[in-house]
């Protein structure tokens, strides 16, 4: 039986086909799941501005998945309605030659979130074991050494007040064959397609293996990977909304108290 979303077991491997990509809840409809997804929507406005208000902590949301995974629409979809003055949202492309001049974890560190913010990494460090891998950008005695690096960086970040929340998008080679088809047919959508979503494509195996030594090898207690199916983007938005709301209801975020006799204060004409 294949899995739903799961957080993998730590120490054992993990393999991508074992876990279902079309899951979407035991005995619950569409409408049910759009409907708790709504009520998870407004739970997070309140605690977020709790979050911000406070500002002891910090959270760092990763979304990585394959083209048309789903992170821009998981950002749309969870994030509206928060209040924009305690979120920032990075999404990483291509190193510019500047920050190729410098160690690959240079770029991230200066986009966490400071405390009181979310902070949602569209693609991130890990990046740098996955197309660079693919690509064969940098050699294997270089990005095999990186995974423990990572581990270390994230363990930091948890150490200094900034909790971690990594989501892995999973989606199926037929669902993205149906989502890039889109892109193409679509005018409104165009932009977003490019040659290289093909060539990507014929390297589906080896980013699926790239997937696995990730979530194997940065799955860790402090951070730990979270797979989601997300071939229907309706309940993925419903699992990723629901697991940062349950976060953040343990983080326990509170208003400041005011400050004292503030009852007594007479607000002048």
């Amino acid at each position: 039986m294949k899995k739903q979303i799961i957080i993998p077991q730590f120490g054992k491997n993990v393999n991508l086909k074992d876990y279902d990509t079309r899951y979407a809840g035991p005995d619950k409809d569409k409408n049910q799941v759009r409907e708790e997804t709504i009520e998870n929507l407004k739970r997070l406005r309140v605690l977020q501005e709790m979050f911000y208000a406070e500002g002891k902590r910090s959270l760092l949301i990763v979304l990585q998945a394959t083209d048309t995974g789903g992170k821009d629409g998981t950002i749309r979809h969870v994030f509206r309605g928060v209040n924009p003055q305690g979120v920032q949202v990075t999404s990483f492309k291509q190193p510019s030659a500047e920050e190729l001049s410098h160690d690959f974890l240079w770029r991230i560190h200066q986009h966490t979130p400071p405390k009181g913010y979310i902070g949602v990494f569209n693609r991130s460090h890990y990046e740098d074991v996955l197309i660079v891998r693919v690509k064969n950008i940098v050699p294997k005695i270089v990005w095999s050494k990186r995974y423990q690096i990572i581990n270390n960086f994230e363990e930091s970040l948890v150490e200094n007040g900034t909790g971690i929340l990594k989501f892995f998008l999973h989606i199926s080679k037929g669902r993205q064959k149906q989502r890039l088809e889109a892109r193409r047919d679509d005018p409104e959508k165009q932009w977003k397609f490019s040659v290289g979503d093909i060539e990507k494509r014929a390297l589906w195996d080896d980013y699926q293996k790239a997937y696995e030594d990730m979530l194997t090898k940065c799955n860790t207690k402090y951070a730990p990977w979270h797979i989601v199916p997300a071939d229907n983007k309706w309940y993925r938005n419903f699992i990723i909304s629901n697991t940062i709301v349950n976060m953040l209801e343990e983080m326990d975020p509170k208003f400041p108290k005011p400050e004292k006799g503030i009852e007594k204060i007479v607000v002048p004409d």
